[in-house]
Parts: structure tokens; sequence; C-alpha cells
């Protein structure tokens, strides 16, 4: 079993910037696919960025490439979610996923992650 737990979010003018952590607990994050995604009110959950089970590959969706930086901290079992620029449709909840059988081709799938953190808000606005 793993436990995620998120932090970080809160509420930013748009052009600032948050970092998110996602501290895990119980397993090694390594050897494991972990991701971040989203969902705003009355959308689906989205993929946001993550990272394979080797680490060789890293995912961001379009809308934040160039603004949002994944990392991790094997050190401190760890995933990072960097956000700048936020903008206001970036607001949302957040939330870290993790999964030793994630496949690459099924990264942005939510259905495939077992373990999931109780998510974080993150509101942009002015």
């Amino acid at each position: 079993q793993v436990q995620l737990v998120e932090s970080g979010g809160g509420l930013v003018q748009p052009g600032g910037s948050l970092r998110l952590s996602c501290a895990a607990s119980g397993r090694s994050l390594s050897g494991s696919a972990a991701a971040w995604f989203r969902q705003a009110p009355g959308k689906d959950r989205e993929y946001v960025a993550g990272f394979s089970r080797t680490g060789g590959y890293t995912y961001y969706r379009d809308s934040v490439k160039g603004r949002f930086t994944i990392s991790r901290d094997s050190g401190k079992n760890t995933l990072y979610l960097q956000m700048n620029s936020l903008k206001p449709e970036d607001t949302a909840v957040y939330y870290c996923a993790a999964g030793a059988r994630v496949i690459t081709s099924q990264l942005r799938n939510h259905g495939a992650y077992d373990y999931w953190g109780q998510g974080t808000q993150v509101t942009v606005s002015s």
C-alpha cells in the first residue's frame, strides 16, 4: 500500500507560481509511474504531467508545457509540481497518483493508477 498526501495548493493571482508536493509513505515511488492529475468543477479528471515507471519518459499536457515542471526526490519519496505563469484555467483540484503497473501507453489514463492522494485546491484568480 502507498499513501499519498498532497500539499502546497492555494489562491494565487494570474501569472503567479505555486509548488505542489506529494509525500509518499508505505512504499517507495521508485519503479512506479507517478503523475499529477487535476479536476475542475463539472469537468473530467485530466492528466497534467508524470513520469513513467523507469523515469525515462516524462509527459506534459500541451496546455502546461513550458509553465509546469514535474520532479521527484527519491530520498524524500516525494513528487513535486512546480507551476509558473498560472492562468485562471489552471484552477482545479490537483491530485497525485502512483501505480507500479502503469505502462507507458497508459500514463495519461487515470484508471490505470492504483494510489491517489486526497487532492489540493489550486485557485487562480485576481
